[in-house]
């Protein structure tokens, strides 16, 4: 959670007419859903059930299903700052049941609980018990950036309900701004928990025993991408045997001309340093909004670990506008989360290895209509024969020569407003400056990443107030924040310059 935005939570700017600005202080009362009032909620993708969230929390698997953490403030529309971890329960992370606050706030002197990471203590390391779910986390006494440090919750029913650990910090801070986010992973190989710590520009390495006393053994650097926040480490698998480890960081990087997502780099980890494969970082998303991700295991129904693969999930939004939303106003909560996808190790044809994403499978589950449109050939301008709000759309373009071509989403009766999602020259793209957003500096309407063929395979994710775009097999995605008046519900194909066909376009409409 970057420091300066967490002191600004309840401010925010309006983006235009349809959007609702947060009221900060006191005085601010919980809002009601009024009598007719449009719905935002998002039919499929994950939603805080009220009040205030961000930052995920990576989802640890417990007694058969993954329990997923998140930071929520149940305090946010009557001024009063500050997060507790609050967690729901799912077994193919698209059903989520609410199971209330697990690590509350303000029980201790220091406050309320940042970002950090949950572990299950399998080997009873820390002498809590064998099973012991265990927590790390970030707390700030003074909610500055000098006096961050790591404090220890624990849990022996499951993960349900933490206790403090004291009042004082496993790692205290060392004298330095921007020390937080804890990230523990257990190194089985060499009988030890490593913690990963954000610290300004640098990711720092910490080794420990028994998950109470760390010992700094190293970092790792990188400048230029602002302020480095939630770090994640890992290892996966490619289809070729080759083994790589992952070091991800939410970072901004638009001084620079890059995204404010998620940063990571493939490289090799001997436990105590990252050695990176290159030195600039590749993004797991282009898009403006997919901050404060976490990765996490991949299970099978009995509890197998899929070394092959591993599942990502994001907050959608972006501390630039975190407060401009219309689904406080009528839903009563601010806080949607990103699809959780699928990731997975590959090489492209130069020998670089990236990580490609997909909308997790058990998407699959809950599909309630399906709109198969078949092949469409497109010159200019293409009306489709549907209406909706919330769906996914797929399908395959193909040309000989032409400039651009893609669609347009949630467009509105008349044509004029909608959301643009496609190729154009060398760079695919997703544009929301035709319809209602929340970027009132209008600098962060249209995302972009490389691309080049003639040929392009788009997968779409549209709910309410999101789009999800996933460019051929997923080695670049653009999620950003949108909130179309809900009478936009209309879908058009185009092409620039030349003709287009689109190939086995299929709508699916979810149930969840």
């Amino acid at each position: 959670m970057d420091g300066v935005s967490r002191r600004a939570l309840l401010t925010g700017t309006a983006a235009g007419a349809a959007v609702a600005v947060l009221p900060a202080g006191p005085a601010a009362a919980k809002p009601q859903q009024a009598a007719g009032c449009a719905r935002y909620r998002s039919e499929y993708h994950f939603t805080v059930p009220d009040q205030w969230k961000n930052d995920p929390q990576r989802p640890v698997w417990i007694d058969g299903e993954y329990h997923y953490y998140y930071l929520y403030n149940a305090d946010y529309t009557t001024g009063v700052v500050g997060t507790a971890w609050r967690l729901a329960t799912s077994s193919d992370l698209v059903s989520f049941r609410d199971r209330g606050v697990a690590v509350p706030k303000n029980t201790t002197a220091n406050g309320d609980v940042w970002s950090g990471s949950a572990v299950v203590d399998t080997g009873n390391t820390a002498g809590f018990g064998a099973g012991a779910v265990v927590v790390l986390a970030t707390m700030s006494p003074h909610d500055g950036d000098a006096d961050q440090a790591q404090y220890l919750y624990y849990s022996t029913d499951g993960g349900r309900t933490f206790t403090d650990h004291g009042t004082d910090p496993v790692l205290p801070n060392p004298g330095v701004r921007d020390f937080r986010d804890p990230k523990v992973i257990r190194d089985e190989e060499r009988g030890r928990w490593v913690m990963a710590l954000a610290e300004n520009d640098k990711v720092g390495f910490y080794h420990s025993a028994d998950l109470k006393s760390w010992t700094y053994v190293g970092g790792f650097v990188k400048g230029g991408i602002g302020v480095l926040e939630c770090p994640d480490l890992f290892r996966l698998t490619a289809a070729d045997g080759t083994v790589k480890w992952v070091l991800g960081v939410s970072a901004n990087g638009k001084a620079a001309g890059l995204p404010n997502t998620y940063a990571y780099w493939t490289g090799s980890f001997d436990g105590t340093a990252f050695t990176a494969d290159a030195a600039d970082p590749q993004w797991l998303d282009h898009g403006w909004d997919w901050y404060g991700a976490v990765t996490f295991e991949k299970r099978d129904t009995a509890g197998g670990l899929d070394e092959r693969a591993r599942y990502a999930i994001g907050w959608l939004n972006n501390w630039d506008y975190a407060n401009v939303t219309p689904t406080i106003d009528c839903d009563g909560f601010n806080g949607t989360d990103s699809i959780v996808r699928e990731i997975a190790l590959k090489r492209d044809s130069s020998g670089v290895y990236y990580l490609a994403s997909r909308p997790v499978a058990a998407l699959d589950d809950h599909v309630s209509r399906t709109v198969d449109l078949g092949d469409l050939e497109v010159n200019g301008t293409r009306i489709l024969d549907y209406r909706g709000v919330a769906y996914e759309l797929s399908c395959e373009i193909s040309w000989d020569r032409l400039r651009g071509a893609g669609l347009q989403l949630r467009r509105s009766p008349d044509g004029v407003r909608h959301i643009d999602a496609g190729v154009y020259g060398d760079y695919a793209f997703l544009n929301r400056r035709g319809t209602v957003n929340p970027d009132a500096s209008g600098r962060w309407q249209e995302s972009h990443s490389p691309f080049s063929g003639n040929r392009v395979k788009l997968r779409i994710l549209v709910d309410r107030t999101s789009v999800e775009m996933f460019v051929d097999d997923g080695r670049y995605v653009h999620s950003s924040e949108v909130f179309p008046y809900l009478i936009d519900t209309g879908l058009a194909l185009f092409s620039i310059d030349g003709t287009a066909v689109f190939e086995n376009v299929v709508i699916r409409e979810f149930s969840v």
